[in-house]
């Protein structure tokens, strides 16, 4: 159940994972101890909802607002900080605090309080350090160029994006072909060649300078999209064609008869770089010609490192979010949580509870002088009243069970 709590907290905010499980323990907790007294559990939720709402009101009360005594940017930074603080990589928390902050404004819309963080995408390599983390205004790729002889660097780039493979059609059932001489081979190899062509010639003549195909391609097509100067990536995710395609404008085609010019994406420099000694390659597309689309490259010494960095960032971006969503602040440090408490120590002076003899006293002078065995404790309220308006009801056979089976024990 706690982990369910703080799976709902990650999905509904994003932050604060941590301190709604360590609440949540100290809750149970305490109502452990006050069934030890003898309280029921339905008047202890009742408690802790009362409660609950001294809070809500009271966290109203002294949150501040953003932009009237305080400066905007410097508290989204505050904000990012202290989530990153609480993680693992907290020695780099201002370096990664100044990327979230600058990747979340990049893709808010401001006037309607708006942030998809869909459009951020963190990704990372293994080497470097944590300081060598940088934002990109764009889409990174963990992939190369499909031939190495193709241009490393794309100025005003026309983006086909193909979701089909680039090869000859296959039948979806099992076939057999017998080739008995020279010249039907001839006709076979001659009949792929062609298939190839039209595939290539309908790219070129879209106008398009780039492909990214999800599915891949032999040597034949790489070969044929090298000599028409259509640089190519292949084996490219759904879920990145997806982002390059809100990025760029681009429509993802599915078949090559539906690549038209209205269909090509735009970006203004596509740009291959290595990474390392190892010549680890990746693609780097900026500057899409629709939504803003930035990636958060993380470096780091091992994969758990660039895990923990990846896991900070992404509370660090929820909160800055939630921040732009609801521009009221508090403080942290466990500063709001003792005021709650002190709050709801002053509340509970004003309360009263129940006090046994004397409600079993009203309850026994209620049933003799009404002559009525229908008056009994509501549980929603601390006055004797009749029931039957109340609608609390227990079975007969229930009750004589009880009686029978405390007699015969």
């Amino acid at each position: 159940m706690i982990r369910e709590l703080s799976i709902g907290q990650d999905q509904e905010v994003g932050d604060g994972t941590t301190g709604v499980v360590v609440l949540a323990g100290s809750l149970l907790e305490q109502a452990e101890k006050l069934i030890q007294r003898g309280i029921h559990p339905s008047r202890i939720c009742e408690g802790f909802e009362h409660a609950n709402d001294i809070c809500m009101s009271y966290l109203e009360e002294i949150a501040e607002s953003m932009g009237e005594n305080i400066e905007i940017l410097p508290c989204l930074l505050a904000a990012a900080s202290t989530a990153v603080n609480s993680k693992v990589i907290n020695r780099s928390k201002k370096r990664l605090a100044e990327i979230c902050t600058k990747a979340v404004l990049a893709v808010s819309d401001l006037d309607r309080r708006d942030v998809n963080l869909d459009l951020i995408k963190i990704d990372g390599k293994v080497g470097g350090t944590l300081e060598n983390t940088c934002l990109v205004n764009g889409v990174v790729i963990d992939k190369e160029f499909s031939h190495h002889q193709m241009p490393k660097e794309i100025k005003d780039a026309r983006i086909c994006i193909l979701s089909s493979p680039l090869e000859p059609p296959k039948s979806k059932t099992k076939q057999k072909i017998e080739i008995e001489t020279v010249e039907k081979y001839k006709d076979l190899e001659l009949a792929e060649k062609n298939f190839f062509k039209d595939m290539i010639s309908q790219i070129k003549n879209s106008g398009a300078n780039f492909l990214i195909c999800q599915w891949g391609f032999d040597d034949e097509g790489n070969h044929l999209l090298l000599r028409n100067k259509i640089p190519a990536v292949r084996w490219v995710s759904g879920s990145e064609l997806e982002l390059l395609a809100i990025s760029t404008g681009a429509h993802i085609s599915p078949r090559f008869n539906e690549i038209t010019t209205s269909s090509l994406g735009f970006a203004g420099k596509i740009r291959e770089i290595t990474i390392g000694t190892d010549q680890e390659r990746i693609l780097v597309i900026e500057d899409g010609s629709q939504v803003k689309s930035v990636t958060i490259f993380v470096r780091g010494g091992s994969q758990l490192v660039i895990n923990e960095a990846k896991r900070a960032i992404w509370d660090a971006l929820c909160a800055i979010r939630n921040l732009i969503r609801d521009n009221r602040i508090l403080t942290g440090g466990g500063s709001c949580e003792m005021a709650c408490s002190i709050k709801i120590s002053n509340q509970s002076e004003n309360l009263e509870g129940y006090s046994p003899i004397e409600t079993l006293s009203n309850l026994q002078v209620k049933q003799t002088v009404e002559g009525s065995p229908y008056f009994g404790i509501g549980c929603r309220g601390k006055m004797v009243s009749d029931l039957r308006k109340d609608r609390i009801f227990e079975t007969l056979i229930s009750k004589q069970q009880q009686f029978q089976a405390v007699i015969q024990m």
